[in-house]
């Protein structure tokens, strides 16, 4: 095998595929996703089997095709290159010989997501006048075990089969329908004698409904017709990148890792474009993934608002948004699962898929990891506080969730009189090597922050707030060990007990609990030492945000390099554990890298009244570009360069969220330096700590 260097990062190049058929790449756009050559593909919000049976359906996909050609002595031997364009979302395979250049091109349209396309250009090479045939290998099946399938007439000459799955997610419910409509795929395709080249155009559409079917398969033919079906792709991609790029000058290994995640990332959310209230959610797989016994079946987790979330809000808060309507839409399933359990307000399912009933197939995790409510919670905090977009939270029902999250902690806390405070018995951690677990400080944290949340909101919105928030959010047991200065996983953990994934570390970022400089600094020694090597890839993030706060980049650096054991080559696909086994595609791990950019780096910090930065980064990065981060309805693109920091705030910025801009300023915290920034003039300051904040803000907090 000969893997050249590509000039471009965005472009990933290899001439043998992986051995491993789970390392393709997936391609997605928010609402479809497959991966290339298989037979498979999903639609968000598409599942089949009741309760723990649930799972994405898996539907059939017309382009399951390979491009072949038949050796011929006279053209010479056959020349394979596949390549990812992260640029475009775009997957080819180019085949050469002497006589003939053919070109195979797939891709999920970025901007009408109900589409899926196959492209194949012939291109006529040398002198040669006979007719030239490719051979187009399909594995497409219409047929799938998880809808039952009916064939209808052709529609404007295109296939047509529609369906239901066969169990609902609730019982009583109906069986979401699904249609699908697809240009038929020849077993050839022929460059004639009289050609020099030739292009054909094939195209899927996924729809829940006829007319919505029909109405996308028209607009798909439209667009080939007019020559504007890949135009329109490559404008919604370009248009997605210049509000969200991240790119670095330093080890190339490091750049294209974080090219591939933002791509991946991206290619899970919708479009820019797209109405509002269609979004599945964004599983641990991503799309692409998910089927009955794979990759969490589909389901979202924690993930999605923990992991994934942060910095797709910090570059498109409407995207960001569609996160918080999907957990608004599962309402109902939250109140019947917080009721199933005894409890008041709502529970969120540790599994969700459309209901938002517990769908979890083990019944542990569901009834004791509700550290999930107030990593929900977390999201829509985090979203107010970058948009100060409070129809979220009123026309959008945002402050429902708030609010029935307050109520569920409320009835599940348990008053000690012996310790004075309230307790929370009965958990599983994020560590989940264990269980039954009381007080896990994790969760007791981030019940006291959304219980706190919720005091605010009320306070935003003249709610009249049940004193029992206030009382509990300041008087939770949040587990310390005076003895040896850092804090315990939970009440009875022995220090020095294995653990499997970043829990306690995660007090300071991302929950931001105040703690002194040696706390934070054992709490990361101490749990570093016992954390499962071959534990989950999202991890070694979390430590190196923790070693950046306290200066130690070298450190920082070396446990954010034990991520890239869980990059697997040569498209740069994420698996859950570093020897390849777990979910593929893990969203979740990359979610974990990115941060440890985008916050850690950066020291980026959402505030109540601010965005607070702190950069530093190793000495083999020379430079950090942030093109497209959003505050308080304007963009703006960052460089961290040398000693110097530059910011531009962009002139009518798009994307920015619903808010309307407010007038910003930098202020610098050692010198107390402001900075007032205007559209379209950069300016540039010496790389310490700051902030950005409202040019009337009050600066007397500073973040730590």
């Amino acid at each position: 095998m000969t893997n050249e260097t590509p000039t471009d990062p965005y472009i990933f190049t290899t001439d043998l595929l992986p051995l491993d058929p789970r390392f393709l790449p997936p391609l997605a756009n928010g609402l479809l996703g497959w991966r290339v050559y298989c037979d498979i593909m999903h639609m968000g919000g598409l599942y089949n089997g009741e309760g723990g049976e649930c799972h994405r359906a898996n539907l059939p996909s017309p382009l399951a095709v390979r491009m072949e050609i038949e050796e011929d002595e006279t053209a010479g031997p056959v020349q394979h290159s596949y390549s990812l364009d992260t640029h475009t979302g775009i997957f080819t395979h180019s085949l050469r010989t002497a006589n003939v250049m053919a070109s195979q091109l797939l891709y999920a349209h970025r901007h009408h997501p109900n589409l899926l396309v196959m492209e194949v250009l012939l291109v006529r090479q040398g002198t040669s006048q006979e007719p030239i045939r490719v051979k187009l290998d399909s594995r497409f099946k219409p047929r799938s075990d998880d809808v039952v399938f009916q064939s209808e007439p052709q529609y404007k000459g295109g296939s047509y089969i529609h369906g239901q799955t066969i169990t609902p997610e609730v019982p009583g419910d109906v069986c979401p329908a699904v249609h699908l409509i697809w240009t038929p795929i020849p077993t050839a395709l022929s460059l004639l004698a009289d050609q020099t080249q030739s292009r054909w155009g094939f195209v899927v559409t996924v729809a829940g409904d006829k007319e919505s079917a029909q109405a996308h398969y028209d607009t798909g033919l439209e667009l080939m017709a007019n020559g504007n079906l890949r135009p329109t792709h490559l404008r919604a991609w370009e248009e997605l990148w210049a509000g969200s790029k991240l790119e670095l000058i330093g080890p190339e290994e490091f750049s294209r890792a974080l090219i591939g995640c933002m791509f991946y990332l991206l290619s899970a959310f919708p479009s820019l474009h797209e109405v509002p209230g269609h979004f599945g959610g964004v599983s641990p797989g991503g799309l692409s993934n998910g089927g009955s016994g794979q990759d969490y079946w589909g389901h979202v987790f924690w993930d999605q608002d923990i992991w994934m979330y942060p910095s797709i809000g910090l570059f498109y808060p409407q995207l960001a948004r569609t996160v918080l309507e999907y957990r608004v839409r599962t309402l109902n399933g939250a109140k019947h699962n917080a009721e199933k359990q005894g409890y008041k307000g709502l529970k969120f399912p540790w599994e969700s898929a459309v209901s938002g009933r517990e769908v979890c197939p083990e019944d542990i995790y569901g009834q004791q990891e509700i550290h999930i409510n107030g990593d929900v919670t977390l999201a829509f905090q985090h979203y107010l506080y970058l948009t100060q977009d409070l129809s979220m939270f009123t026309e959008g029902r945002g402050s429902e969730v708030i609010w029935g999250v307050a109520d569920y902690w409320v009835s599940r806390v348990t008053w000690s009189p012996e310790e004075q405070s309230y307790l929370i018995l009965g958990v599983m951690p994020p560590d989940e090597y264990y269980h039954n677990v009381n007080n896990s400080v994790y969760t007791n944290t981030v019940a006291k922050i959304s219980l706190a949340f919720a005091v605010e909101l009320a306070s935003l919105l003249n709610y009249p707030a049940p004193k029992e928030w206030k009382q509990i959010a300041d008087k939770i047991k949040i587990p310390f060990d005076q003895e040896h200065n850092y804090h315990p996983e939970y009440d009875g953990y022995k220090k020095g007990q294995f653990v499997k994934q970043a829990d306690t570390v995660m007090l300071g970022y991302p929950l931001g609990l105040a703690m002194p400089p040696k706390v934070r600094r054992n709490d990361l020694e101490f749990y570093e030492a016992v954390t499962d090597p071959s534990g989950p890839a999202m991890t070694w993030g979390m430590f190196a945000v923790g070693w950046l706060e306290l200066g130690e980049v070298e450190r920082a650096q070396n446990l954010l390099k034990k991520s890239f054991k869980n990059i697997q080559g040569p498209f740069q696909v994420w698996s859950e554990s570093s020897d390849g086994s777990g979910a593929v595609n893990f969203l979740t791990g990359m979610g974990g890298f990115l941060q440890a950019v985008l916050f850690g780096y950066t020291g980026f910090r959402v505030q109540k009244d601010c965005l607070a930065f702190a950069p530093l980064f190793p000495d083999d990065i020379s430079q950090l570009c942030i093109r497209g981060i959003s505050y308080l309805g304007n963009k703006m693109d960052w460089l961290f360069r040398g000693q110097e920091v530059h910011i531009i705030l962009r002139e009518g910025a798009k994307h920015a969220g619903s808010t309307k801009p407010c007038a910003l300023q930098v202020v610098l915290k050692n010198s107390g330096t402001k900075i007032p920034l205007i559209s379209g003039k950069p300016v540039t300051f010496p790389r310490e700590p700051g902030l950005i904040c409202k040019v009337d803000g009050d600066l007397r907090y500073w973040p730590m």
